[in-house]
């Protein structure tokens, strides 16, 4: 059963994927389909309800791409992801916008996705640098502190 178990969490990232898509929500608009994962090490611990995936860790789902060194997951018995943290340098794309952080932190229970440590955003000519940026996933809006950035006007 153990085994079994096991397996079944090899695959818990998954889970984000069965999460049925809301009206408005940023995770549907990213693409359809399974949410793919790839590192050179995954350890899991059942009992605790953890893992962490390290070395060349890859993230894709539609056109959503998350790259960095190491991610922690907790999970729960389904087992989905409850809870996600990115480190070591986190840099991710999707519809054209290049992200950089040095850490990530995603909470679907406060349906929250944090990047903090010096945020760098760019589309384009266009820039955006923050202390902080935060993501209410259920609503999509976005706040960012300490801002600057650079953005284009048309001619």
């Amino acid at each position: 059963m153990k085994l079994a178990r096991a397996l079944a969490i090899v695959g818990l990232a998954l889970a984000l994927s069965e999460v049925p898509a809301r009206a408005g929500d940023p995770f549907a608009a990213v693409g359809e389909g399974a949410l793919s994962v790839q590192a050179d090490h995954l350890e899991v611990d059942v009992l605790g309800q953890t893992a962490i995936l390290t070395g060349n860790v890859s993230l894709t789902k539609g056109s959503l791409k998350v790259s960095c060194p190491r991610i922690d997951l907790k999970f729960n018995d389904a087992p989905a992801v409850s809870w996600a943290k990115g480190s070591g340098g986190v840099t991710a794309d999707v519809k054209g916008v290049h992200g950089e952080a040095p850490e990530v932190e995603l909470d679907l229970a406060k349906q929250t996705l944090e990047l903090r440590g010096g945020v760098r955003l760019t589309r384009g000519q266009g820039w955006l640098q923050a202390d902080r940026a935060t993501i209410d996933i259920a609503s999509g809006k976005v706040q960012l502190t300490q801002v600057k950035g650079q953005i284009p006007v048309p001619r």
